[in-house]
């Protein structure tokens, strides 16, 4: 059976975290979205980064991409390929938003898949209801801090009721329909046949070989001419692509090292998880810690300049005394007088990262950076890059890609993208001593 291309907008870049070996596209003209469909690897992610756009730039920025998408399968003559769209396992996201324009672009989908699964995360679907497994103890979703996020937040759990609070009652939780386990494990090809008009169905999963199977019998059902999309997160995508081992083991990443000096760690994501691993990241005795103060990009603006300069001869100091600079934004949780407010503050303090990571020491051995949006920006942003080879991951859910040999400013620069939520609270710890090591 041949594998279909496997087209990934993917609205953080954080989503390829279980895969290796293919392209991510940092844009998304006709040119790029060829190379992806031209490569060896089946698989191939977009990052449109919508997650951290408001609702109405996501629909236009997710048109643009799809149009795009068209007219660049038209002129490679692809006519097999699945779409999904990759988002977060805990649910937040722009949903139905994103998989309403897929549909409405490209073409009619016979259903469309919701499969939140995340298991190197520890999220897993069962009876429908979506649940986070930490230190063993399984917590439905809507009781987590998810749940109630200030841009992203819902209520419900059970997918049906989800989609349906999603969607403000276009699709009744009844209208859901729902593959269980035991309806995956002993197979769903005549169900499948059986859909139309897109669909929405709740996909449980609990282990990969439940997405294992679950994807063998949509691949089949494909073949025979049936289109669909996925809502998911990213363990399906591994059971879709069928790429086996990745080349370097995870412990033996550090062989990526650009040169043999020290790295630099970049922490913009402020959940609770990613303080736990920056503190615990910092009692090492290799790295010096340097703290933007946030509080102060929004209180004083015009400072800016004057705070930028401060912080880089910080970073410069440190590097020069042999220690990995740690760069992180202050932990404090600014409150804003409205969402927008908000998310453009965020854009605010991301630019001031990308202005840093610009003006970086240029013969780093390697980039860490924590949080979904912040690695987004330092691949697109900080480091403009066009596309990326993504070679693995280093820990569950954290992907190295290196720049091209050809980038001016950090070539073959081997770059960790560590979503905000994932990783014990020694996983950022673990990464850096992986790259670290020849500094004993």
């Amino acid at each position: 059976m041949t594998t279909p291309k496997i087209i990934v907008l993917d609205d953080d870049p954080t989503g390829s975290q279980t895969v290796h070996s293919c392209l991510l596209l940092m844009q998304w003209d006709v040119e790029t979205l060829r190379l992806g469909l031209q490569d060896d690897i089946s698989i191939f992610f977009v990052l449109t980064n919508t997650r951290a756009l408001s609702p109405d730039n996501a629909v236009k920025r997710t048109r643009e991409v799809c149009q795009n998408l068209k007219s660049a399968l038209a002129q490679e003559n692809i006519n097999d390929f699945l779409v999904v769209s990759r988002s977060d396992s805990t649910l937040r996201g722009h949903y139905p938003l994103e998989t309403d324009v897929i549909a409405e672009e490209l073409g009619s989908f016979d259903a469309h898949f919701l499969v939140p699964a995340f298991f190197e995360g520890g999220r897993i679907t069962r009876d429908s209801v979506h649940y986070i497994v930490s230190d063993g103890v399984e917590t439905p979703v809507h009781e987590t801090e998810f749940a109630k996020d200030s841009v992203f937040g819902y209520s419900y759990s059970y997918l049906p009721d989800y989609v349906e609070e999603k969607t403000q009652g276009k699709i009744k939780a009844n209208e859901v329909q729902r593959f269980t386990l035991a309806d995956i494990r002993q197979g769903i090809k005549d169900r499948l046949r059986q859909l139309n008009n897109n669909q929405c169905v709740a996909v449980d999963g609990e282990t990969q070989s439940d997405l294992d199977q679950f994807a063998s019998d949509v691949l089949a059902v494909a073949q025979e001419g049936k289109q669909f999309l996925f809502r998911s997160a990213a363990s399906i995508l591994t059971s879709l692509a069928q790429l086996g081992k990745q080349p370097i083991p995870a412990e033996e990443m550090g062989k990526y090292d650009a040169t043999p000096n020290p790295g630099v760690v970049l922490v913009g994501s402020h959940v609770k998880k990613s303080t736990a691993q920056l503190y615990a990241l910092l009692e090492e005795e290799t790295v010096t810690g340097v703290e933007v103060d946030v509080k102060q990009l929004r209180d004083d603006p015009n400072n800016r300049d004057k705070l930028l300069t401060a912080i880089l001869q910080d970073i410069k100091t440190a590097y020069e005394n042999e220690q990995t600079p740690v760069i992180y934004t202050s932990r404090e949780e600014l409150q804003f007088e409205t969402t927008q407010a908000r998310l453009d503050f965020g854009v605010e303090v991301s630019s001031f990262l990308m202005d840093i990571v610009r003006r970086l020491p240029k013969n780093i051995s390697f980039l860490i950076s924590k949080g979904g949006i912040t690695s987004n920006d330092v691949l697109s942003d900080g480091l403009q890059l066009q596309s990326a080879r993504l070679l693995g991951q280093i820990l569950p859910g954290c992907s190295l890609v290196r720049t091209p040999e050809t980038h001016p400013q950090f070539p073959s620069l081997p770059v960790v993208l560590f979503p905000g939520n994932v990783g014990d609270n020694q996983g950022l710890v673990t990464v850096y001593r992986r790259l670290n090591k020849h500094h004993g």
